[in-house]
């Protein structure tokens, strides 16, 4: 299966669609990060919703150290900051298709080492 062309687009579409909504909240409310917390956690959907993404990142991150540190990966800063600056929905299908990469890198070593 062709996974590297999956995750690629999921990085896309896990960064235009969060951020879609969050500009529109930056245009109406600026950088109001109280407020932000505030209508994150205004309903009880809403709350389980976003703490199940606070939960999905912290295991995220660790699954980026451990993995990434297992295969060899460099630069896992990169994936970490992508989950905090963008989100899971960018931080895991990019580090999915970096690991992807190294992969099958390390199943045909002719090709170059990803990130």
């Amino acid at each position: 299966m062709m996974l590297q062309p999956i995750y690629f687009l999921l990085c896309i579409v896990g960064t235009v669609l969060p951020y879609s909504q969050v500009g529109s909240f930056l245009l109406q409310n600026g950088l109001n990060l109280p407020l932000f917390v505030e209508q994150l956690f205004a309903t009880p959907i809403s709350s389980a919703f976003g703490l199940d993404v606070v939960i999905s990142a912290i295991v995220l991150l660790i699954f980026i150290v451990a993995e990434g540190t297992r295969l060899g990966m460099k630069r896992l800063w990169i994936y970490i900051a992508s989950t905090f600056l963008i989100g899971v929905s960018l931080g895991l299908p990019l580090f999915l298709l970096m690991r992807q990469r190294q992969l099958e890198a390390t199943a045909n070593p002719t090709k170059l080492n990803p990130l």
